[in-house]
């Protein structure tokens, strides 16, 4: 694993901005209010903005970060009328502000550190973070392969059942099919603690992601001392980094964009040796 290549793109995220670093300090201290956590590092102080689009930024940063999945339309017209064509950047650099501070909380609980983290952030105002993350940090963790294949894929449908991404839920990865995955085992995973299907590796990461979710301040040194037990440090960090990449399902989910592509059951997928994502039809 480039572990040191991947603390980079994490590094890069943090330098990134909406375009507007106003927006961006706003957002960042959000999600650490509701998170529980140190915010990211800010490039501004806090300022007073236009009050109606700051209103409306706070409180969709803030929805997004406590459970996404309540996300109405209302919310999203409101963002889209006060941002306008900047409303998807917007969007990611809430996912920045609100996921890089539980990946760290998480590699803290676990003795690995925050990855990516500087004492000096090097600010970017030239790069575009929705390619650098949905471009470039995606598809490298996704090209990871110290976890196997089921795992990867009952920590990823966990994910989409949290956050109810709805094209998500509706997605089998082939290569973990191959490799053991069912339906009957993955319907196990809505109680993965008392699941006969599921192992107590898998069992340990499915509490992590709950952590990682649910509760990133409060990562009990039981479900950290589980991760421990079972998974590599290496394979540890791509769990985490796996929880964020699955994660950045928030985005569309937010943006009510994650309808399925199918209108009933399932449909398979694989990802390639490029990290990126191949349907099977």
């Amino acid at each position: 694993m480039d572990t040191e290549g991947l603390a980079d793109r994490l590094a890069g995220l943090v330098a990134m901005s909406s375009g507007d670093r106003g927006l961006d300090t706003l957002m960042r201290l959000t999600c650490a209010r509701a998170l529980g956590l140190p915010p990211l590092p800010v490039e501004a102080d806090p300022v007073d903005g236009p009050a109606e689009r700051d209103s409306v930024v706070a409180a969709f940063t803030e929805q997004f970060a406590v459970d996404v999945s309540e996300i109405g339309d209302t919310q999203r017209t409101q963002l889209w009328s006060a941002l306008g064509d900047n409303a998807f950047r917007t969007v990611v650099a809430i996912f920045i502000a609100d996921f890089i501070p539980r990946v760290w909380a998480g590699c803290e609980a676990l003795g690995l550190g925050r990855p990516g983290a500087r004492e000096v952030v090097g600010w970017d105002h030239d790069s575009d973070p929705i390619d650098a993350l949905l471009n470039g940090f995606v598809p490298a963790v996704a090209r990871l392969r110290g976890l196997d294949p089921v795992t990867t894929e009952v920590v990823r449908l966990r994910g989409a059942t949290q956050h109810n991404c709805r094209l998500c839920k509706s997605l089998r990865e082939s290569t973990a099919l191959d490799a053991g995955g069912s339906e009957e085992m993955y319907r196990q995973i809505e109680r993965y603690e008392s699941a006969e299907g599921l192992t107590e590796a898998q069992k340990a990461a499915l509490g992590y992601v709950d952590a990682l979710i649910w509760s990133p301040s409060r990562i009990s040194a039981e479900v950290a001392g589980g991760v421990r037990k079972h998974f590599s440090d290496e394979q540890a960090f791509e769990l985490t980094l796996d929880v964020m990449r699955n994660a950045a399902n928030k985005i569309a989910v937010s943006l009510g964009a994650d309808a399925p592509r199918v209108t009933e059951g399932t449909e398979q997928y694989l990802v390639d040796a490029d990290g990126q994502t191949v349907y099977a039809s």
